[in-house]
């Protein structure tokens, strides 16, 4: 198997940044004449897959609205995940699993392993356990061709107390941001002599909506790293901004929508996406 960051590099050189959520949330399942079950939430991740394939690269399912329905919950993800991987698309699993030692390994194992049921091709990790405590689950991911999204910077207001706040190490020649420190924790995966000049597989997650001088995360600091951007289409940017919002890094960024895309409803959720990612592409729908 390809390496992610090289899978990654494709979707996004083939079909643009447009990455699509698969939120079955409460309310959309309502608005798709759908009731709130998990065979809703699997009917529709099967429909968004399908409108999906062939106009974007990458999907991103967001676990928690699957998992709310238990084990039946767990199941229709399972059929949405091996659905997306069999058409083709790049697969995000929007988990945001974080832990150290042998409950790590579970998460890995879970995600991240060829043949398991929840097998995706990345995962969301939550490095608040300390950055470092991810180490073997990106060694894990690396062997085994996958990728990891850490998060550095989310756009939700309630985090940039935390992921601007300065931290205390004596080893450091000067201070940085949490966020900063995030990103030079992960660094050394795509650093390797087998990433050097491409994509690598462990990627960042930083806001659209973030201001990244004021949480330290400078072209520098995002250099070989794929970026998963949240904050796209209904909360505020749009695919116009991103070259501006990432400079340097714009073209490893993968810009996810859910509700901007997943609004337009079944009957026109294709042509939604594709009007989104020609966007994107400065095609003439922009």
């Amino acid at each position: 198997m390809t390496s992610f960051g090289t899978r990654l590099r494709r979707a996004l050189d083939d079909h643009g940044p447009l990455c699509v959520g698969i939120d079955p949330h409460e309310h959309l399942l309502g608005e798709w004449g759908l009731n709130a079950s998990a065979a809703s939430a699997r009917d529709f991740g099967l429909r968004v897959v399908e409108a999906a394939a062939g106009r974007v690269g990458i999907v991103k399912p967001q676990v928690a609205f699957f998992e709310r329905y238990g084990s039946a919950g767990f199941a229709a993800l399972e059929a949405v995940l091996a659905a997306a991987r069999a058409a083709g698309l790049v697969v995000i699993a929007d988990a945001k699993r974080g832990d150290i030692g042998s409950t790590m390994d579970g998460y890995v194992a879970a995600w991240l392993t060829p043949g398991s049921p929840l097998e995706a091709d990345a995962v969301t990790l939550s490095p608040y356990l300390g950055a470092d405590a991810l180490r073997p689950a990106l060694t894990a991911a690396v062997r085994a061709d996958k990728g990891a999204f850490v998060l550095a910077a989310t756009s939700n207001p309630e985090a940039f107390a935390l992921q601007s706040a300065r931290t205390v190490d004596v080893a450091a020649t000067d201070d940085q941001s949490v966020a900063e420190r995030v990103a030079r924790d992960i660094a050394w995966v795509n650093a390797s002599a087998a990433f050097q000049g491409g994509l690598g597989p462990i990627g960042l997650v930083v806001g659209a909506t973030v201001d990244r001088a004021a949480v330290g995360l400078s072209d520098d600091a995002l250099r070989g790293a794929p970026i998963l951007a949240p904050g796209f289409g209904a909360q505020g940017a749009q695919p116009a901004d991103l070259s501006g919002l990432f400079g340097d890094a714009a073209p490893n960024v993968v810009a996810s929508e859910s509700r901007s895309v997943l609004s337009a409803g079944p009957g026109r959720l294709a042509e939604r996406i594709a009007e989104r990612a020609a966007m994107y592409r400065g095609g003439s729908d922009a």
